[in-house]
């Protein structure tokens, strides 16, 4: 090798965002995931399909601690988070809620419905978490709350109740309200399914902005495709608890190799 040549240092390897490792979810004796393996990388934007009941939105359940593994571990950031080390050995146990709490804040969701504080103001609604979650002093909490605000197409309604506005405007309050606690993780449950059809598009447009001017890893549930396909860096089709297929948005939507993904996409039409 000539004494001018510098070898190439070797590219560390990003952390892990988010692994399921062997996760399974059951409810009596039913079972909603079944051994799931999954990693999502730091920033990666994955889409998660699939028909009803297939496990998509409890994997998101899990990840915001609404519902725990029944078996397997959830890892956030390299680290056990459905889990914790216990005891001399390190044994693995199930996560209390001072393992959970800061590591549960990093964590941002948004829901099919709103669950936005009909009594509030919508500044209120944006400032309420930021302010006794993370601690912020009132004039942080509403200079930031104001900037969210601008950024999903609200400024001009700071001060109105959310009974006030369209679904479509509340849901992009409660999408502020969840970038308020500034997560590094967001998820997404079928954000547009309880409103209009004509409001569909103003919501999705504001998560496009989201995902296209942020770093925030993204883990979404979503039936809408064109969405999928506009946002996502990796597609996931669910079936049954498992990952049937999975592949980019043109690999996944324009050829899928399953007949049960093709009969799915089918039925969106």
């Amino acid at each position: 090798m000539p004494t001018d040549t510098v070898p190439e240092a070797p590219r560390a390897r990003a952390p892990e965002k988010v692994r399921f490792e062997g996760v399974t979810k059951r409810f009596g004796d039913h079972t909603v995931l079944d051994g799931l393996d999954l990693t999502v990388a730091p920033g990666e934007r994955v889409t998660l399909i699939g028909p009803s009941g297939s496990g998509k939105t409890t994997i998101l359940r899990l990840l915001m601690t609404l519902e725990r593994v029944t078996d397997g571990v959830v890892h956030l950031d390299g680290e056990p988070f459905s889990h914790m080390p216990a005891g001399p050995g390190g044994k693995l146990v199930p996560a209390d809620e001072r393992h959970l709490g800061p590591r549960r804040r990093r964590i941002g969701m948004v829901f099919q419905q709103f669950n936005l504080f009909p009594h509030m103001s919508v500044l209120a609604n944006v400032v309420e978490a930021p302010r006794h979650v993370l601690g912020l002093d009132a004039d942080e909490a509403a200079a930031r709350a104001r900037e969210l605000l601008a950024l999903v197409g609200l400024a001009g309604k700071a001060d109105a109740h959310p009974t006030r506005l369209s679904g479509g405007q509340q849901q992009r309050v409660a999408i502020a309200r969840a970038l308020a606690m500034r997560p590094d993780l967001l998820l997404l449950d079928e954000v547009t399914s309880a409103l209009d059809p004509e409001l569909v598009a103003e919501v999705l447009d504001v998560l496009r902005d989201v995902a296209d001017g942020t770093d925030i890893t993204l883990l979404c549930v979503t039936h809408e495709m064109g969405f999928a396909r506009d946002v996502s860096d990796r597609l996931l089709m669910f079936d049954r608890g498992r990952v049937l297929e999975a592949g980019t948005p043109d690999e996944l939507l324009d050829a899928p190799e399953h007949e049960r993904t093709r009969s799915f996409l089918r039925s969106l039409r």
